[in-house]
């Protein structure tokens, strides 16, 4: 098993950052791709970023440029960077991992952007 804790969420006016990070604990060996998801009232959850443990990254078209994940796999945590907030990024965001074929997810940790 593989726990997520989330840390870092908050209130933000527009054109503010935020840095969220997530730490792994328990079963660390062999994680493999760490990412943030985020998910808006009433709306489905959606990829934000994501990084295998090579650094191979991917990001949603409405984050590039502005978001960066990366990763320490010493430390089992992923950070997310996120400079030029919108008020449309608010959400709860997620910190997912996944280990062989099982997927864990954290608890979730709120960022909310004012304009």
């Amino acid at each position: 098993q593989v726990q997520l804790v989330e840390s870092g969420g908050g209130l933000v006016q527009a054109g503010g950052s935020l840095r969220l990070s997530c730490a792994a604990s328990g079963s660390t060996s062999n994680i493999n791709t760490m990412g943030w998801y985020r998910q808006a009232p009433g709306k489905t959850r959606e990829l934000v970023a994501s990084i295998t443990k090579s650094g191979n990254t991917n990001y949603a078209d409405s984050v590039k440029g502005r978001f960066t994940i990366s990763r320490d796999n010493v430390k089992n945590t992923v950070y997310l960077q996120m400079n030029s907030l919108k008020p449309e990024d608010t959400a709860v965001y997620y910190c997912k991992c996944t280990r062989y074929y099982s997927d864990y997810w954290g608890q979730g940790t709120q960022v909310t952007v004012s304009s």
